[in-house]
């Protein structure tokens, strides 16, 4: 490996979040020393992972079959929708195993700083979903940013003609807690 290959795949580690220069610098020199433990295995796996992970065209989570395991598992519950901005979020409630409806990620919030509007989340494939039968409840998972508040009330908004309960996770500290 040239001396650009090690500087480009610190470069490329940099990007990573939680990872700056210095510790891009140590996870390249951990590929390094165990390239054909880690290395080779790694290499292997994220080209595998480029061609097939994808987005699932229901609920916007990336797996490697569309619909995704949550979409298609039939013991989730199909009438109950959990709204969250990001996967990251999607994964957060997934860790604590006690959710077991479906997701709809919205790929980020409303933000007239950022210039993203309605049309560049994934608002309208959630309209739909709401509109159908099946669907009797959703949850808006936004965090309690204002851009998370922005984007549940202009869901709030958008869903009530779609005859379904909403509602909102519990945020902030309860009033009896010392």
């Amino acid at each position: 490996m040239a001396h650009s290959d090690i500087d480009e795949l610190i470069r490329l580690f940099s990007k990573l979040p939680g990872l700056g220069p210095r510790s891009a610098r140590r996870v390249v020199l951990q590929l390094i020393r165990s390239k054909d433990t880690l290395m080779t295995p790694l290499a292997t796996v994220l080209d595998r992972a480029q061609t097939s992970i994808r987005t699932c065209a229901t609920c916007g989570n990336l797996d490697a079959s569309d619909p995704c395991a949550i979409c298609a598992d039939p013991r989730r519950d199909p009438s109950v929708i959990c709204v969250v901005e990001e996967l990251a979020d999607l994964w957060a409630i997934e860790r604590c195993s006690l959710y077991k409806g479906q997701y709809h990620v919205l790929g980020g919030t409303l933000s007239a700083l950022d210039d993203r509007g309605p049309a560049q989340l994934n608002i309208e494939s959630l309209i739909t979903r709401a509109s159908t039968d099946t669907v009797t409840e959703i949850i808006l998972a936004t965090n309690a940013t204002i851009e998370g508040q922005t984007t549940a009330h202009y869901l709030t908004t958008r869903l009530e003609d779609a005859g379904v309960k909403i509602s909102r996770l519990a945020q902030g500290i309860p009033m009896a807690a010392n």
